[in-house]
């Protein structure tokens, strides 16, 4: 990744960032060991799917070295299969040997909206560990409506630099009008500018794109690493198709049985749980711009570092202020990954000295935007995914407000603007297709669930109840800092998942690492 941004991917740094900025030792011996080998064929299709799953992909240089680029034709509608198709961008890099070829790797890093391609190119096709790189043909698409698989376009850059400074702790009336404005523009632009695609971009009919996919290369069986979002795209993969789950990683998992409301609030205890474990660690350093005192006073000063900048924005040298918004997205982006820390304490001393470029710097990797000003798509997919996959949140302003306390109650620091951030999918033009419900994807192969204690975006708990709901689902432990945990730097994680992948064997349920 680039210089400008914090982690390995920005797609896996957002992994469940759009539900609310938008606006990611030993176990038990109880259960012994089970495994699963793929199947040697790929499940027949339905009749009138049949020239989908049986079309052949036509590989071509990708431009990127080691890496092939195909497109991959589905249907716009699956209730309509002789309709419209859409277009899905995929790559692959070839199993690298030694030892037999187990099939293909499919990875999702998230967002939604994060681009899988670009994951796999960036990171996943090079990073993954060799022995897993060695016997999968790692693979990646696109889902529809992001990145090179026809994206959702929604605002101009100028556009979305002003949606993403608008003030998101309102006031007065006024402020909440302005507010309840800059969504319904939002939502406004993504219907002009993608009202084709908007109706059709669920994480059902990407899993079914994704079964699609499976079929065309080959493989009998899915085998799948999601991160974040990419964990309910997997849980519903495995809802939709349980006799064709083969090895399935869900990291930093979702819960699926949860409302809009619940995600959004349990998520904003999580951002609470990562500035906590920040301020304890920056506290015990001379230098740090909240003080050296406790944890608590520390999250006041940030609070009142939220509330100058509310007042009185900070120029950043490039004609764009720094104001409250892009403020507290920046101090959220570098909660993903405590290697970000660092940078956090150096962004917020400038801040606090009246200089917020690199404040801005965090808050725009977050954002994807680009120095030219434009951005990547990734914001606009996200409302369009979360919007559709749930109803929204709240039914107008007023259940907002009524709403604050628990937020806040939920994260004394981030609470009142997480809450008002929620408010984007009220005004989505299109209706909700998707409901919470539990996935158990009865008759699935084993299912391992990872979850990181202290996860920003998607909360611990949220990987136990996963894992509990998932007939066939092992939990994995991290006991950490940062978001995700496979390839962050614990062998006990790495170890276990690899051993999954390779032998179908997945660790015992409860096993916690460090």
């Amino acid at each position: 990744m680039d210089s400008r941004r914090l982690l390995r991917t920005s797609a896996t740094a957002l992994a469940a960032a759009g539900l609310i900025l938008s606006g990611c030792s030993g176990g038990s011996d109880a259960a012994a060991p089970r495994t699963a080998a793929p199947a040697p064929s790929a499940a027949p299709a339905a009749p009138k799917l049949k020239k989908y799953y049986e079309q052949k992909l036509k590989w071509r240089d990708c431009g990127v070295e080691g890496f092939q680029c195909a497109t991959l034709r589905a249907p716009l509608d699956y209730a309509k299969p002789d309709g419209e198709e859409v277009e899905l961008a995929v790559s692959r890099a070839r199993a690298t040997g030694p030892g037999k070829r187990l099939g293909s790797l499919l990875v999702n890093p998230g967002g939604p909206g994060g681009s899988a391609v670009g994951y796999l190119q960036g990171y996943a096709g090079i990073g993954y560990p060799a022995p897993v790189r060695a016997r999968y043909d790692m693979v990646a698409v696109d889902p529809r409506g992001v990145a090179r698989s026809e994206p959702v376009e929604c605002l101009t850059g100028p556009q979305m630099d002003t949606y993403a400074q608008v003030d998101q702790t309102p006031d007065d009336t006024a402020e909440i009008n302005a507010l309840g404005a800059a969504f319904k523009d939002f939502a406004a632009g993504c219907e002009k500018k993608s009202g084709k695609v908007l109706p059709h971009v669920s994480t059902v009919e990407t899993a079914r794109d994704m079964d699609v996919l499976r079929a065309v290369l080959g493989d009998g069986k899915l085998t799948y690493v999601g991160a974040s979002y990419g964990t309910f795209l997997g849980a519903t993969y495995a809802e939709l198709f349980p006799d064709r789950v083969g090895r399935l990683v869900l990291d930093g998992a979702m819960d699926p049985s949860l409302s809009a409301l619940d995600l959004n609030r349990d998520q904003t205890g999580g951002f609470e749980t990562a500035f906590r474990a920040f301020a304890a660690d920056c506290v015990r350093k001379p230098d740090c711009p909240l003080g050296t005192g406790s944890v608590t006073a520390a999250g006041e000063a940030m609070k009142k570092f939220f509330r100058d900048v509310d007042a009185k924005p900070v120029p950043t040298g490039e004609g764009r202020e720094l104001g409250e918004s892009l403020a507290t997205t920046g101090v959220i982006a570098a909660m993903y990954d405590e290697g970000a820390w660092p940078q956090l304490r150096e962004a917020l001393t400038q801040a606090m000295g009246g200089e917020g470029s690199e404040l801005l710097a965090l808050a725009d990797s977050y954002y994807e935007r680009e120095t030219d000003g434009t951005y990547a798509n990734l914001m606009f997919a996200n409302a369009a995914v979360n919007c559709l996959d749930l109803p929204p949140a709240y039914r107008d302003t007023a259940a907002v407000e009524k709403a604050v306390p628990s937020f806040e109650k939920a994260s004394p620091v981030f609470g009142a603007g997480l809450a008002w951030a929620a408010l984007n999918c009220t005004y989505w033009p299109t209706p909700p297709t998707g409901r919470p419900h539990r996935i158990t994807a009865e008759g699935a192969a084993p299912i391992l669930v990872v979850g990181t204690t202290r996860d920003p975006a998607t909360p611990y708990h949220w990987a136990r109840s996963l894992a509990d709901q998932l007939s066939s689902g092992t939990l994995l432990t991290y006991e950490g800092d940062g978001h995700t945990a496979y390839g962050r730097g614990s062998d006990c994680i790495d170890t276990a998942i690899n051993t999954y992948l390779l032998e179908g064997t997945p660790p015992a349920d409860g096993k916690r690492c460090s």
